[in-house]
């Protein structure tokens, strides 16, 4: 495995899925958040630590991925297919919140599962360009 390949895969997978998340989050869900203030209580956090936490979940990821990268298609493509089963795990596990949350909307669920599909296929895709073989 060329480790420098990975790093770099999720390190880039991490800040193309942080940009999409402030975009997605911050301004095409902003409204709705602000509107939810009796489930959204909580002081806002620092970016920076939106930024580690992707980076974080992008190069476990990476490494998962090269880890099978023989199973996938080859390019972005491949990568793409890993994307979109890693997003539907992550896209079941939005549904935890809305029978944990008292008050947080189901309808929320789906929008953040979603979002989440749109990180993993935008991660699964630099994973395909990046990591190739």
């Amino acid at each position: 495995m060329n480790w420098t390949r990975i790093a770099l895969a999720g390190a880039a997978a991490g800040v193309v899925t942080w940009i999409a998340d402030f975009v997605l989050h911050g301004v095409v869900m902003g409204a709705t958040y602000q509107r939810l203030g009796q489930v959204y209580s909580q002081t806002p956090a620092n970016p920076a630590k939106f930024l580690a936490v992707s980076l974080a979940i992008c190069i476990t990821a990476a490494l998962l991925f090269a880890r099978s990268r023989g199973s996938w298609a080859a390019g972005w493509k491949g990568g793409l297919a890993f994307g979109f089963f890693l997003g539907l795990v992550i896209f079941f596990q939005r549904f935890y919140d809305p029978m944990v949350i008292d008050g947080y909307p189901y309808y929320l669920a789906w929008c953040q599962g979603g979002i989440s599909m749109i990180d993993s296929l935008l991660a699964g895709a630099v994973f395909g360009a990046v990591i190739k073989s």
